[in-house]
């Protein structure tokens, strides 16, 4: 994988003094491109959830030199996201609403090639992902045969 770092960190630190704002215009536009996934929220603290999500994309953001390096914790995340309904399609949608998102918020400022480098960073993201959903799935499954 080739990530542009030197594209992820100046438009992470475009978007970073805003995150909170970030996060509102991530879920009003998910909500608004994916409305199957408004229920997934239905029982959710959504202060608790943008606080998890700004805690995710600056993780991602320290980790983005080494990102294979968070594919066990993004596996975790995954497995975790099972039980909130999360489906494997919405992954690539995820990645897409949120790119937008920080398009929207830095403005003028927002290139091109950040989109280019976020779409390949999350290409990473929204791999690992289902990989522990899968596990945790195929562990369930096992459970009920056995």
């Amino acid at each position: 994988m080739n990530l542009d770092l030197q594209a992820l960190e100046t438009s992470f630190d475009l978007v970073a003094p805003r995150g909170s704002e970030l996060v509102d215009v991530f879920h009003t536009r998910l909500f608004e491109a994916a409305p199957a996934v408004r229920p997934l929220f239905a029982r959710t603290d959504l202060e608790r959830q943008k606080a998890m999500l700004l805690d995710a994309l600056v993780l991602l953001r320290r980790s983005l030199a080494d990102l294979p390096a968070i594919v066990p914790t993004l596996r975790r995340l995954g497995a975790r996201h099972v039980a909130y309904g999360a489906r494997p399609e919405h992954y690539p949608v995820v990645g897409e609403v949120l790119i937008a998102a920080m398009a929207e918020i830095a403005g003028p400022a927002w290139r091109p090639e950040y989109g280019r480098a976020w779409g390949v960073a999350f290409g990473m993201v929204a791999g690992a992902m289902p990989e522990g959903a899968r596990a945790v799935e195929d562990e369930a499954r096992l459970s009920v045969a056995g």
